[in-house]
């Protein structure tokens, strides 16, 4: 996916264009997980749709639920989406910096190669 270290640096139309496959790829993770939020909210807890949204919406930001759970099933559920949500988080920072991350070091070690040239 990502170039070589001995090869060039990618032109900055091409990095763009990178940088913005690897933004859509980070939202459609966050989409599909706002999905599975939702449906395990409506499914064990019994929540509107809008409410289950609001539910899945704030675990997967950080923030908490907004109604206490009332159901072991949706408890336990929430207790692993949860989980995931945080290593979601995780996820979604490495697919959105991991270009940019990769050429600050790529032209850091092009500009190596370029100092023990001389």
């Amino acid at each position: 996916m990502f170039e070589h270290r001995s090869s060039p640096l990618l032109p900055r139309p091409q990095f763009v264009h990178r940088l913005a496959r690897s933004v859509l790829f980070a939202t459609l993770i966050i989409v599909v997980s706002l999905l599975v939020g939702m449906a395990g909210y409506h499914w064990f807890e019994h929540r509107p749709w809008i409410d289950a949204f609001a539910d899945a919406a704030m675990i997967l930001s950080g923030m908490g639920p907004l109604r206490p759970l009332e159901s072991d099933g949706g408890k336990v559920f929430a207790g692993i989406y949860a989980l995931y949500s945080g290593l979601a988080l995780i996820a979604v920072a490495g697919v959105i910096f991991a270009p940019a991350l990769h050429r600050f070091l790529h032209r850091f070690h092009l500009d190596e190669e370029s100092k023990k040239r001389k």
